[in-house]
């Protein structure tokens, strides 16, 4: 009786351990502060989810992008700007095929956001959750705000 309980008991914890679901996918993380460099370039703590790690670490780099040009950077030192580039309502809808563009893979954002400020030890243990079928990433970026504000006013997006 005693063998049998003890099975049971097995069973049940194992399932019951497989029943649980992660939800560090469904958890979203938002861009934080790090700091501000002389340049204006803004260094951000960012992250991403994708189906490796690969495509986490470039859905972060286009959530810091898109953080700094529509929302602003409400989180972490308060010393990044935290005004959005573009003030416009709806100008992601306004601008769609412009920005489609721009996000695309390989699009005009990688010229940028760059990854200078992370050190090797960052890059080997980076944040990363993991759920059944996909991987969430943070990671280091510096988004060179001054030459992304000056690319959007060249190309008549904001004035």
């Amino acid at each position: 009786m005693k063998k049998f309980i003890a099975t049971l008991f097995v069973l049940v914890f194992t399932f019951s351990a497989k029943a649980q679901k992660k939800t560090a996918g469904y958890y979203a993380y938002k861009t934080e502060c790090l700091g501000v460099e002389l340049d204006g370039s803004q260094t951000l703590k960012a992250w991403g989810n994708g189906r490796n790690r690969a495509d986490a670490v470039e859905q972060a780099k286009k959530n810091a992008m898109r953080d700094v040009i529509f929302k602003g950077i409400r989180e972490g030192k308060q010393e990044c700007n935290q005004k959005p580039l573009i003030f416009e309502v709806n100008a992601e809808e306004k601008h769609e095929d412009y920005f489609n563009a721009f996000f695309a893979d390989g699009g005009e954002y990688k010229n940028y956001v760059s990854l200078r400020d992370e050190r090797i030890g960052d890059k080997i243990n980076r944040d990363r959750k993991k759920m059944t079928e996909s991987v969430t990433n943070g990671l280091v970026v510096r988004i060179l705000r001054a030459e992304l504000k000056a690319k959007l006013i060249a190309d008549n997006i904001i004035k």
